[in-house]
C-alpha cells in the first residue's frame, strides 16, 4: 500500500452516530486518519463496524463533557443526541453536551490550532416566523419548554464558536443542519421519516402529531456529508452560520403517504395525534449562501432517497 504523506489527522466527535459515521466513512475515503469519539449514548457501534479494521481509523469510547487530548488537524463537533426521545431523556446532560462539549472541544482546537466545524441545527431557529429561513434570521425560540435543552444548547455552542473566532481567532465553521434521513438512522428515535418507515414496514399505525399540515425539508445524508466537508475545506473565509438542507419542502401528512406508496404490501393506516408542544409549524431552509460560497446543493431527490432508506430498514428490521 502507498504511503500517503501528510495524511489529515481529523477527530469527528459523535463518530459512531448516524451522521458521524458516514462522515468518518467519507473521510477514510479521502485519505484522512479519523479518530472516532463517542460515548454510544444515542450512537451505535454497528455503525462504524465496518471502520474498525481500517488502520487509519480508531474509535475512542468518550464523552465530550470531559476534555480530551489529541493531536489533530481538523475538529468535527457533531457530538450531540439530535432526535427529542433521545435528548428530551436526559435534557441537563443535553445541554451539558452542547455547552460543555463545545467548550472542550474549542479548547482542544485552540491547544493544537486545529480547524473546527460545530454541526448546528435548524432547531436554532425554533418555531419561525420567517419562511423560509435565512442564516440571518435571529429564531423563535422558547427558552423554557421541552425542547430548550436541545435549541437553546445549539443555539449557545455558536455563541461560543463565534466568541472564540473573536477572542482567540480560532478557525471556526458553523453549519445548520436541517432534517436528515438515511441508512443507519436510529429505528426508535422517534424522527419523522425512520417513524413512518417502520411503522409501515411492520403493518402498524403511522402516527402523524398534529393535522399533518406542518411542514419540513428532508435532506439525504449523503447530500448533507458533501456540504459538511464543502463547508470544512473552504478556505474563502466564509465561518458560517451556513445552512445545508433540502429546501424541497413538504407537508408529514404528504411523506407518510409518499412512504405508504413506496411500501406498497404495507398494511398501515394513518391516525392522528396531539401535536407536542413547541412543535414547529414549517421548516425550510434558504440555501442561496450554500450555492453561491460553497457550489453546494442536494442532489438526492425524496422518492429516491426514500427507497434507499427503507432497503436498509428492511434488512435491519
Amino acid at each position: 500500500m502507498a504511503i500517503v504523506a501528510n495524511r489529515k489527522r481529523v477527530l469527528v466527535t459523535g463518530g459512531a452516530g448516524f451522521l458521524g459515521s458516514h462522515l468518518c466513512e467519507r473521510l477514510l475515503a479521502e485519505g484522512c486518519d479519523v479518530i472516532c469519539a463517542d460515548n454510544f449514548y444515542s450512537g451505535a457501534k454497528d455503525n462504524i463496524a465496518h471502520l474498525i479494521g481500517n488502520p487509519h481509523f480508531e474509535l475512542i469510547r468518550h464523552d465530550v463533557t470531559f476534555p480530551l487530548y489529541v493531536e489533530v488537524d481538523q475538529i468535527y463537533n457533531l457530538a450531540c443526541p439530535a432526535s427529542p426521545i433521545h435528548y428530551q431523556r436526559d435534557p441537563v446532560q443535553t445541554t451539558k453536551t452542547s455547552v460543555h462539549g463545545a467548550i472542550n472541544m474549542l479548547g482542544l482546537a485552540k491547544r493544537v490550532k486545529a480547524r473546527i466545524l460545530q454541526a448546528s441545527t435548524s432547531e436554532v431557529y425554533g418555531d419561525p416566523e420567517v419562511h423560509p429561513q435565512r442564516e440571518d434570521y435571529w429564531g423563535h425560540v422558547n427558552p423554557i419548554g421541552i425542547r430548550s435543552c436541545y435549541d437553546e444548547g445549539k443555539r449557545c455552542a455558536e455563541t461560543l464558536f463565534f466568541d472564540y473566532h473573536r477572542q482567540h481567532h480560532l478557525d471556526v465553521r458553523v453549519m445548520r443542519i436541517f432534517n436528515t434521513y438515511g441508512p443507519r438512522m436510529h429505528p426508535n428515535d422517534g424522527r419523522v421519516v425512520s417513524n413512518f418507515i417502520v411503522q409501515a414496514l411492520k403493518n402498524q399505525d403511522i402516527t402523524i402529531y398534529g393535522d399533518g399540515n406542518q411542514t419540513r425539508s428532508f435532506q439525504y445524508v449523503d447530500d448533507l456529508i458533501e456540504g459538511m466537508v464543502r463547508l470544512m475545506e473552504n478556505d474563502a473565509g466564509l465561518i458560517g452560520p451556513v445552512n445545508i438542507g433540502n429546501p424541497g419542502e413538504f407537508t408529514i401528512k404528504a411523506l407518510a403517504e409518499k412512504v405508504l406508496r413506496l411500501i406498497p404490501e404495507s398494511k398501515s393506516q394513518l391516525v392522528f395525534k396531539p401535536l407536542p408542544s413547541d412543535d414547529p409549524t414549517q421548516r425550510k431552509p434558504d440555501i442561496a449562501l450554500a450555492r453561491e460560497k460553497l457550489g453546494w446543493e442536494p442532489h438526492v431527490g425524496l422518492d429516491d432517497g426514500l427507497s434507499r432508506t427503507i432497503a436498509y430498514f428492511r434488512q435491519v428490521l
